[in-house]
């Protein structure tokens, strides 16, 4: 099957929250959980807008806490598909947090989640190839393409060593 490319800004998603009180710890910051949440939506957004199916999420790669996300701030999520295998799509994530009386904006956390498409019976589908055009786009992609790269260096040995649970042991006494 023959399938059109998209760029990143074809399915890209832009949204906004407002911290409220019941989103927050004792501290009067976000529940890193409810941030999560909110990051889980908007990437699905994306890959749902690139792909034109349901996905689901297969894994988050990356996920780092920068900055405080206070009661009453506004956060911005942007997320983009960076980079697509056959059937899945890596997806970032970043969260901006907005000061709405100032102004100030401050970057807040920042993710990169493995989403995957999938058909009318709930199986994996070939997903359309992504096209980046700027050069932001690209280097968003090469920067995908070596951490999926890295990830499936990881699996194939986490698969070694349960196969051979002696594999480990022996790699630690070295």
């Amino acid at each position: 099957m023959s399938q059109t490319g998209k760029t990143p800004s074809d399915s890209a998603v832009v949204t906004r929250y407002l911290v409220m009180p019941q989103q927050a710890n004792p501290q009067g910051t976000a529940f890193g959980g409810a941030i999560m949440g909110w990051i889980d939506m908007v990437a699905a957004m994306a890959a749902e807008r690139h792909c034109g199916t349901e996905v689901v999420t297969a894994g988050i790669d990356s996920l780092s806490f920068k900055a405080p996300i206070r009661i009453g701030d506004h956060v911005v999520l942007e997320a983009a598909v960076n980079y697509v295998s056959r059937s899945s799509m890596e997806v970032g994530v970043r969260v901006t947090r907005e000061d709405p009386t100032t102004g100030d904006r401050q970057i807040a956390t920042t993710a990169h989640l493995t989403l995957v498409a999938l058909d009318k019976d709930k199986k994996p589908t070939a997903a359309p190839p992504i096209v980046p055009q700027t050069a932001d786009e690209k280097r968003r992609y090469e920067n995908a393409r070596l951490r999926v790269q890295q990830r499936k260096e990881r699996l194939k040995q986490q698969t070694q060593e349960t196969r051979n649970p002696n594999l480990e042991t022996r790699n630690k006494a070295q």
